[in-house]
């Protein structure tokens, strides 16, 4: 098939747009997306220190590498990755995203579990099973990045997140009746660093052609914990779903969008929001990564 835009050949046709486009046209597209939803959001402004949540894989290496080449000649910002070794046997090989990092001139901090909380995630399962292992990886690692970035003065945290797992994030909530989270409303928090998605707005097959177009070295291994997400079953039924109904996607996206928004609800969910007893981190409470921790010594 011919580009929808110059009659060259495509590389990708887009269901939802019913455009095929060529390679120079998708890359346009993918990162005209991306500058729309940081304009939108107001995500990046003159002055911030933006950290990247690197792990090595094809959709956070292709966020460091757009916003690589969307800020590299901006004076007013900057740019550094944050990269987690979770302690998972044969997984996320922290040098590999350092490589990325260092292919494209931007710094890279790397943290571990270890460091960090004292123990590995192949420990925590080998003490409570692997049934958990994704919830308890999940809260961990986004305290990790969050600690990290904090520390090294990020005023922004970039996640990879693309329009699938938005998605995805949404229909769980749905799914779960989680309430809360769908009405939560993106109020700052002190100790909390804002996070952005820069990819929200693209599908996670463009990303992955965005990738492959653009970042050399990247991470292809899955976890091997990841059966145990419910986040998979919920990917299945959402792709067989969006597949005949290709707005499907963005649909859900928009909803999260419009329920988190100040003037859809009165309720925040973040009020009261404070910091933790023990550690210090944003929560309301006893966060949940202590509370992780006090199950891990039980069973010690």
């Amino acid at each position: 098939m011919k580009c929808s835009k110059c009659h060259r050949d495509a590389v990708i046709f887009q269901r939802y747009s019913g455009l095929h486009l060529c390679g120079d046209h998708f890359v346009q597209d993918v990162e005209a997306k991306a500058r729309r939803a940081i304009r939108k959001h107001h995500w990046i402004q003159s002055g911030d220190r933006v950290a990247v949540a690197l792990s090595g894989g094809k959709d956070s290496s292709a966020v460091l590498y757009f916003l690589q080449t969307l800020l590299r000649k901006r004076r007013d910002t900057e740019l550094f990755a944050v990269t987690i070794d979770e302690g998972i046997r044969g997984y996320r090989d922290p040098a590999c995203a350092a490589g990325v990092a260092a292919s494209l001139g931007v710094e890279c901090v790397c943290a571990s579990f270890t460091e960090l909380f004292g123990i590995t995630l192949d420990e925590i399962v080998r003490k409570r099973g692997d049934a958990l292992s994704c919830s308890y990886c999940g809260v961990m690692r986004r305290t990790a990045l969050n600690m990290v970035a904090r520390e090294h003065g990020a005023t922004r945290l970039a996640l990879g997140f693309n329009l699938d797992d938005e998605a995805q994030s949404v229909l769980m909530n749905v799914l779960r009746g989680d309430v809360d989270r769908l009405v939560r409303q993106m109020q700052p928090v002190p100790g909390l660093v804002p996070r952005i998605k820069p990819f929200i707005n693209v599908p996670e097959r463009e990303v992955a052609l965005y990738a492959f177009m653009r970042v050399e070295g990247f991470d292809f291994s899955g976890c091997p914990y990841a059966h145990n997400a419910l986040r998979a079953d919920v990917r299945s039924l959402l792709n067989s779903y969006a597949y005949r109904h290709p707005a499907t996607k963005n649909a859900l996206v928009n909803l999260g969008e419009n329920l988190s928004h100040p003037e859809t609800t009165e309720t925040a969910s973040q009020a009261g929001m404070t910091t933790c007893e023990r550690c210090g981190e944003p929560c309301g409470g006893v966060c949940r990564t202590c509370q992780i921790m006090d199950e891990v010594r039980r069973y010690a």
